[in-house]
């Protein structure tokens, strides 16, 4: 605070010589200074209905989009039905799609092609039947059976591209690399379904199946047995839609790609 100093007139002489410089004034005195009194702060408790100036009162309604009734879901009616093949246990990537072939690039559609003729490729000569027949581009196996840790290795999405490109819809395996399932529902090119029990020590190359996704049934035509699989749940939509972008696009999450 400012000090209020009352009845003091002041005035000053300067006296300059060569030799010094004097200044004269009024002294003061301590009863001349009136020192400000201070009053008890007093502080109000807010008010419950208190609203700050200008405040408005929000309501954030989330996009249609986001809504569990508004995201499709067509996978309850959906069924593969076709000749399986069977691998075993930790089918790698470099099994799945060699290295040598990975400079082929999807979405040149000559090169699609191309990329699912060498499908299963790096598979040992201990499997005497080829996923792909040679001089073909296509397999007549619509349905891969495989067993523990399916799609391990490296992290590149020309595995389940590859797959997709050959013909394969879906891939049903006791469990899997979690980056070849996350990348099967990115691309959308295979359905990665897991079964309860090791399916591949049970059905043979060759063997007709069904899968019923909305029942998440596995039917072998071939022996007569049904095996329960797991729900694909919400990565169900995705793969339908054919990728995540696909998706994302059909949903309204992102603008559609102009025509």
């Amino acid at each position: 605070m400012a000090v209020s100093l009352s009845h003091v007139s002041y005035s000053a002489t300067f006296t300059s010589s060569a030799s010094k410089t004097t200044v004269s004034g009024p002294s003061l005195s301590p009863h001349s200074i009136k020192v400000p009194t201070f009053l008890p702060l007093t502080v109000k408790p807010l008010n419950s209905s208190f609203t700050p100036h200008g405040a408005r009162a929000i309501t954030i309604a989330p996009h249609a989009t986001s809504t569990p009734s508004s995201i499709p879901s067509d996978t309850s009616t959906t069924t593969f039905h076709g000749l399986c093949y069977v691998v075993g246990d930790n089918i790698d990537t470099d099994q799945i799609i060699p290295a040598e072939y990975l400079t082929l690039v999807p979405s040149n559609p000559d090169e699609y092609e191309k990329l699912g003729s060498y499908a299963l490729i790096g598979l040992p000569s201990s499997y005497a039947t080829r996923f792909i027949e040679p001089n073909e581009t296509k397999t007549k196996y619509s349905i891969v059976i495989g067993g523990a840790n399916f799609g391990c290795g490296s992290s590149r999405e020309h595995a389940p591209v590859a797959l997709g490109a050959a013909g394969a819809k879906a891939v049903v395996a006791e469990s899997y690399a979690r980056i070849f399932f996350r990348n099967s529902v990115a691309t959308g090119e295979v359905y990665p379904l897991e079964s309860e029990v090791r399916i591949c020590e049970e059905c043979r190359t060759g063997d007709v199946v069904t899968i019923e996704l909305g029942e998440s049934r596995l039917i072998n035509h071939t022996t007569g047995k049904e095996y329960k699989l797991k729900p694909i749940g919400d990565a169900g939509p995705v793969i339908e839609a054919g990728g995540i972008f696909a998706y994302a696009r059909k949903t309204g999450m992102i603008p559609s790609q102009s025509k």
